[in-house]
């Protein structure tokens, strides 16, 4: 097992340059997650810690060793795909032992490692059975199974559950994290659901544009993003922003019907910020300020959608069985020192 570390790593297609001169340290037996939007560099990244991307400048280390211009089968990693990319004529053990055979391991060691990684897996019952008598998720247990009898340094999942549904997606989810657990190696996962980055991660890297916007904690990232990129991605639902207008240590809230919260003496200087408050941290509340779009009553949690008095969208998540009539006029009421303040025109955070 190897940590991985990035010095300055920099990525170019001819003039277009999408990775932009990455810094990043993995520590050993870390499981480090991967997040953002489409097109933001992920899986790029995540291909030239693999060696399927060159790197074009810049540095990768796995462990001691620089691996930046070294064959893929050199790297001591070994990846799991979004597609299975299983031999359909070939049973479970058969697929996941075949990368050894085809490296000229004895049979007796490949039946050993195949024997080792089923039963981490719960496949033992499946190891004579076809790709095709499998369900989705037991065709990613093989895949990450043949991962696991290599014996790497480092794990690399390229978005491995976006291919199945919400409910085997849940259960894929313990399932890897038991994994990372039970073997204790060092995981790097792509994804762009940041509720699997949030409930598996140790770290998270947030990506935009080929560039971190920020590292940490699933938890520090949540409660103390450094701008409003990072507290709109990070939470589910996503966190409301409305504009707001600062003076005398004090912002005022039209999209909150007037509010006026305590802020930061840094507002001040902002004058104009936006304002971030969580759905969970809103409450319904008397008033007529506010319209109600539609409620979703899901028994134990409630999302409540709304149009706020200047016009912006607003989610409120409330954990009770109160179900507003759409069209209703009502107040919104904010938890106390829950608001966050961002500077309006670069969107770093004010604290």
């Amino acid at each position: 097992m190897s940590g991985v570390t990035l010095n300055k790593v920099i990525k170019r297609y001819g003039d277009v340059q999408v990775i932009h001169g990455v810094d990043l340290e993995i520590e050993d037996g870390e499981f480090c997650v991967f997040v953002g939007p489409s097109g933001c560099g992920k899986s790029t990244l995540l291909r030239m810690v693999a060696g399927l991307e060159e790197t074009t400048d810049g540095q990768i280390d796995i462990g001691t060793r620089d691996v930046t211009h070294m064959d893929p089968a050199e790297r001591g990693v070994a990846m799991v795909f979004q597609t299975y990319a299983l031999y359909p004529h070939m049973t479970v053990e058969q697929n996941m032992g075949f990368g050894l055979k085809m490296n000229g391991v004895p049979k007796a060691e490949i039946d050993q490692k195949v024997s080792g990684a089923s039963k981490i897996l719960k496949l033992d019952e499946y190891l004579k059975r076809r790709p095709k008598a499998l369900s989705g998720g037991q065709r990613q247990r093989v895949a990450i199974g043949r991962a696991i009898v290599r014996g790497p340094d480092v794990f690399l999942f390229d978005e491995p559950l976006s291919n199945l549904d919400a409910e085997l997606r849940v259960e894929m989810r313990v399932e890897i994290a038991r994994l990372h657990k039970e073997i204790g190696a060092t995981m790097i996962y792509v994804t762009h659901d940041q509720v699997e980055a949030m409930t598996m991660a140790d770290k998270i890297v947030v990506l935009r544009a080929g560039e971190i916007e920020q590292v940490g904690a699933p938890l520090d990232l949540y409660n103390d993003p450094d701008n409003q990129f990072v507290a709109g991605f990070i939470g589910s639902p996503a966190m409301n922003f409305f504009d707001g207008t600062a003076a005398d240590g004090k912002v005022t809230v039209p999209g909150l019907g007037g509010l006026v919260i305590d802020a930061p003496a840094s507002a001040n200087a902002a004058g104009k910020v936006t304002v971030g408050v969580r759905p969970q941290k809103l409450r319904l509340a008397d008033g007529d300020s506010h319209t109600v779009d539609i409620s979703e009553q899901l028994g134990g949690v409630a999302y409540h959608y709304i149009t706020a008095a200047d016009g912006s969208r607003v989610i409120v998540e409330a954990h009770d069985q109160t179900n507003p009539v759409s069209g209703s006029r009502i107040g919104l009421d904010v938890a106390p020192d829950s608001a966050l303040f961002f500077d309006a025109a670069s969107g770093q955070r004010l604290r």
